[in-house]
């Protein structure tokens, strides 16, 4: 993935785009897998962030 992108200008390159091209280049059998833990960390990033977000909000140290 990372050769495919090194003639992008580095304006042109979103994580969205790596991902994409990395998830697409791995094997078919590790793509299930690949995905689970995607979406894992998704979640992961998505709660953390709301947690600090009431952290925030609420007046409370981080």
């Amino acid at each position: 993935a990372a050769d495919d992108l090194n003639d992008t200008s580095i304006d042109e390159i979103y994580p969205e785009d790596m991902g994409r091209l990395a998830f697409e280049l791995l094997p078919e059998q590790e793509r299930e897998e690949a995905l689970g833990a995607l979406f894992y960390c998704w979640w992961a990033a998505i709660q953390n962030d709301r947690e600090q977000l009431a952290h925030v909000e609420g007046g409370e140290p981080q």
